[in-house]
């Protein structure tokens, strides 16, 4: 049974110890926009899976970061979402999987089970 959140309210998702992230909910106009987001139309044809998975990823996290805890500069200070920042944080190989994992993937596996075949009646 799918289970409807029609609260439509930004969540937080803690991506690594006292590292979290305030996300927009993963609804279709947000992956819409990213899906033609220029950064994400800009992948050339024959790049890599991995590297179209973090253009999408960092084009979809810079739609949906509203806010952040516990990320600051080279100097320790606390700083505020930026696309450049964000991005920097996505660089990071277990922010990026956790950010995957946590936000991305509920919505790809919803669209991977409409894809199944139904059982015949």
């Amino acid at each position: 049974m799918l289970t409807l959140d029609l609260s439509n309210e930004p969540r937080w998702h803690e991506l690594a110890p006292s590292v979290r992230v305030q996300l927009r909910p993963l609804t279709t106009a947000l992956m819409v926009a990213t899906r033609s987001d220029p950064a994400v139309e800009a992948v050339p044809e024959e790049a890599s899976d991995e590297e179209r998975a973090l253009a999408f990823a960092k084009a979809l996290a810079r739609r949906a970061v509203l806010a952040w805890e516990g990320v600051g500069d080279a100097d320790g200070n606390p700083i505020d979402p930026s696309p450049e920042a964000i991005d920097a944080l996505l660089d990071i190989w277990p922010i990026f999987e956790a950010f995957q994992l946590s936000y991305v993937s509920k919505g790809l596996l919803l669209e991977q089970e409409k894809n199944a075949s139904a059982p015949l009646p």
